[in-house]
């Protein structure tokens, strides 16, 4: 199954790109879903049609479908919010107070990720089209499965029977009451979930695809947002340029347009170089309804595959040798300054900019000494060697890349 993410800035029009995309894949005869994960929803826009929370066919091999978060939220966290209110409850906590409180930050994104694996493991669908959020709520979608899988690692008890051993004791010790095994299961299946979440999106089969129109700002961020989403480990496969004045015509401001966007474009093509630039027309009017989406994406491709899978190593990878190995991360258009290393025991911490990702190392990394790291040709390269390294109580340790 093939599974394509579409995010860019907010306007740049990615989500009549993802339509078009959609439309076209189901024109071959493929059995495809569009599914929204932008919380400010407009598939039913681009299409001129109903959408619900559930996918609602809309052409033949196409259904659309808009995740209703409100309603995935109360169906998926009602136990352990109960848990919390209860909490809450006896710190002396108001009713309505608490109920806002246990709305946990992030909670729709995951919710929308979890109904994203829903889908994907029906076994109903050849391919899946994500209309993502703009750029910032996109990392955050796509950085929570492993820092969730993180948290709900070390919080979760490792013997439960312990737990309920020991429950009414600590319970009256503590003041408040202990989770219950139905709330611990709770955290376990979504930490189960959350794992299933990042392979599928980060496996060979998915990647990200960005949109942007031809202009300074925007194409700066989409330079970070390759960054970023290289560092959590995703895969990006292509870029769309849309809004794309044509040339001709005997127009001046027109023509000054055309002379901008071709600037812009040729850094477009240096920035992201070895990947494919589409480009998508400017159109006279927007492009809704079914043929008209279908139509930009037949010229968008021309004769290219929207449906090819990625090719190469994903941005993760590991070399070993016989003296050590070499975990390699892509950071393209990172430079040293603005890559920074420290590892904690297990984990390796990297710094990009504002964001960070913390990656358990495998064991037999884990066991050896990081004796070097450096920034090459946009590739973070952490060099691991020498005899097993103390297991346990590791003090942070700071690397400069060089």
């Amino acid at each position: 199954m093939r599974i394509l993410l579409f995010t860019g800035k907010g306007g740049v029009g990615k989500s009549t790109v993802a339509a078009g995309t959609a439309a076209r894949a189901a024109a071959e005869g493929h059995r495809t879903l569009l599914l929204s994960t932008d919380g400010a929803h407009s598939l039913a826009d681009a299409f001129g049609v109903a959408v619900g929370s559930e996918p609602t066919e809309v052409a033949p091999h196409l259904s659309v479908q808009q995740v209703d978060a409100q309603l995935r939220f109360q169906q998926s966290w009602v136990e352990v919010q109960g848990y919390l209110l209860s909490v809450l409850d006896r710190a002396g906590v108001d009713a309505v107070t608490a109920e806002e409180l246990t709305v946990v930050p992030g909670a729709e994104e995951v919710l929308a990720l979890l109904e994203l694996r829903t889908q994907a493991l029906t076994g109903e669908w050849d391919v899946v089209v994500v209309d993502c959020a703009p750029t910032a709520e996109t990392l955050r979608l796509l950085a929570l499965p492993e820092a969730l899988g993180w948290y709900v690692e070390r919080a979760l008890p490792a013997d439960r029977r312990l737990v309920r051993a020991l429950r009414p004791v600590l319970t009256r010790a503590a003041g408040v009451p202990l989770p219950a095994d139905s709330v611990l299961g709770a955290l376990e299946r979504l930490h189960a979930d959350l794992v299933e979440v990042q392979a599928l999106l980060s496996g060979p089969e998915a990647s990200v695809r960005l949109v942007l129109t031809p202009e300074q700002v925007v194409v700066a961020e989409a330079r970070r947002l390759h960054t970023t989403l290289s560092l959590f480990g995703y895969r990006v496969d292509g870029v769309v340029a849309n809004r794309v004045f044509p040339a001709g015509g005997s127009d001046d401001w027109r023509a000054g347009w055309v002379l901008a966007q071709d600037d812009v474009l040729a850094g477009v093509e240096e920035s992201f170089a070895g990947l494919p630039v589409w480009r998508a027309a400017y159109r006279a009017q927007e492009p809704v309804g079914l043929e008209a989406l279908r139509g930009l994406a037949e010229e968008l491709y021309a004769g290219d595959d929207p449906l090819a899978a990625p090719t190469g190593p994903g941005p993760f990878r590991i070399t070993r040798s016989s003296d050590g190995a070499v975990l390699r991360l892509a950071l393209p258009g990172a430079t040293r300054s603005e890559v920074d290393l420290a590892r904690t025991a297990d984990d390796l911490v990297v710094t990009v900019g504002s964001y960070r990702r913390l990656l358990t190392l495998p064991t037999a990394l884990a066991r050896l000494d990081l004796v070097g790291a450096g920034v090459v040709d946009g590739e973070l390269q952490v060099r691991f060697a020498g005899a097993p390294a103390a297991a346990v109580d590791v003090p942070p340790r700071r690397e400069r890349t060089s």
